[in-house]
């Protein structure tokens, strides 16, 4: 195995959708950021750890930018600010098909004050033309320290992209053990996973109004014991969320735990129960409680 002489921070930041977590996932080489096209999807900054080479990068998969609407999006863009300011690195992930960005972005591009790599994604959907025009554009507003382009989705470029991530980094002994691939308890992907089942089967205001905490989750020989609860704002929602004779909670509960047992390698015996808890997004001790601002 070669000697990790080099170490940094790596920070992936852009809209939402722009396939941040769909990137860290390629960048792994294996799940462990949930992925769906409902915005918002990502709503902590999860830690991924990728050893090339001779450097250990420690990325950072952040919620997507936006003009924070609630308390939870506005310690969601707080999770955006402080990944940053503790970067090394940062990319700018920026989907071809949806490539407007506020100023905003590149005001905080800016303060950054470290290297900040250009990621032009999703290029499969695209042509050379517009790539070409999108490369002319965004260089007109900063100067990046490299430009590169990738489909995410694919797979397409990403080990040239961690050439591109390593040549950037420090030199530093590794910050986390070589095998060693995220800093986030199985707790937190448990929720994460039932989240994502949620995001995928409901509509409208539902997936936003969620929050998913993991009661219980106790290791027995040979199956792992898991109690969730989902938080929702409103009484209606708890409705739709159960389904007519709890089909939809069992429908969620089905496939969380075909994932679950596939990511823990174990048999897992889940149960979700669904509870209320008015306006929780604009509550500051409930999203304290729920692991927001930490």
């Amino acid at each position: 195995m070669t000697a990790i002489t080099h170490a940094g921070f790596v920070s992936i930041i852009g809209k939402p959708n722009a396939g941040k977590s769909t990137l860290l996932n390629a960048l792994l080489g294996q799940k462990l950021a949930i992925t769906n096209p409902k915005a918002q999807t990502t709503r902590h900054r999860i830690i991924g750890i990728v050893n090339h080479g001779n450097c250990q990068m420690v990325f950072s998969d952040t919620p997507g930018i936006i003009d924070p609407a609630y308390k939870l999006q506005q310690q969601m863009m707080n999770a955006v600010r402080e990944s940053m300011e503790d970067a090394d690195v940062v990319i700018l992930l920026v989907d071809v098909t949806d490539h407007e960005l506020n100023d905003q972005v590149f005001e905080m591009l800016r303060l950054s004050k470290v290297p900040v790599v250009l990621v032009l994604n999703k290029i499969d959907s695209s042509d050379e033309e517009v790539v070409k025009n999108l490369i002319e554009r965004f260089s007109s507003e900063m100067d990046f320290a490299d430009i590169i382009t990738t489909s995410a989705l694919l797979k397409f470029n990403v080990e040239g992209l961690k050439d591109i991530l390593a040549s950037h980094c420090p030199e530093h002994p590794a910050f986390y053990p070589e095998d060693q691939l995220t800093d986030r308890t199985e707790r937190f992907f448990a929720a994460e996973i039932i989240r994502e089942k949620i995001l995928t089967h409901y509509q409208q205001e539902i997936p936003y109004s969620v929050e998913v905490v993991i009661d219980e989750f106790r290791e027995k020989k040979e199956l792992v014991k898991i109690s969730a609860i989902i938080y929702v704002e409103r009484d209606s929602q708890k409705v739709i969320i159960i389904g007519k004779g709890g089909l939809g909670l069992k429908r969620i509960g089905t496939e969380a735990r075909k994932e679950l047992e596939q990511f823990l390698d174990c048999k897992v015996y889940l149960e979700i129960f669904v509870k209320v808890r008015d306006k929780w997004r604009n509550d500051d001790l409930q999203l304290k409680r729920f692991g927001y601002g930490e």
